[in-house]
């Protein structure tokens, strides 16, 4: 019976969460189109999902995933607060949403770590201050080879 590996990796920098679609007009039609900021983003996201993935398939079972939302210390606050938050002591109640986030990442890693986002059965996620902002993703599969 063989297990399938959990993947992890880290999508660096600021985590952005999935902008709405938007409506922009093409001569006399109007077209949808996913925000530029949104698309660079799902792109690294995707890039860092490629690498975790070393050349392996997509996992084709249910999984499990777990985020890290970890967002910059804003500079205004004083030394004690920062302090605070990096204990975990205090909570980031900021843009951008969780749920945005999570959207993006999951959205981004659709053809890359799994065939589409409806395969996330079961989710733990955190969003926190740190020193190094970025998103920490770990997807477990929930399968065995023999089950499937």
């Amino acid at each position: 019976m063989r297990e399938f590996a959990a993947v992890e990796f880290v999508v660096p920098g600021k985590p952005i969460g999935k902008g709405r679609p938007r409506i922009g007009k093409v001569g006399a039609h109007a077209r949808m189109f996913t925000p530029e900021k949104t698309k660079s983003y799902e792109g690294l996201i995707a890039h860092a999902g490629q690498l975790a993935m070393a050349g392996r398939d997509l996992i084709p079972h249910p999984v499990m995933v777990e985020l890290q939302i970890l967002l910059p210390i804003p500079q205004s606050k004083s030394k004690k607060w920062k302090a605070q938050a990096v204990a975990g002591q205090v909570f980031p109640t900021t843009k951008p949403d969780m749920d945005n986030v999570i959207k993006a990442i999951y959205d981004g890693l659709n053809g890359v770590v799994w065939r589409d986002d409806v395969q996330v059965v079961d989710a733990i996620v955190r969003k926190r201050y740190a020193e190094t902002p970025c998103v920490r993703v770990r997807i477990v599969p929930l399968m065995t080879e023999e089950a499937a």
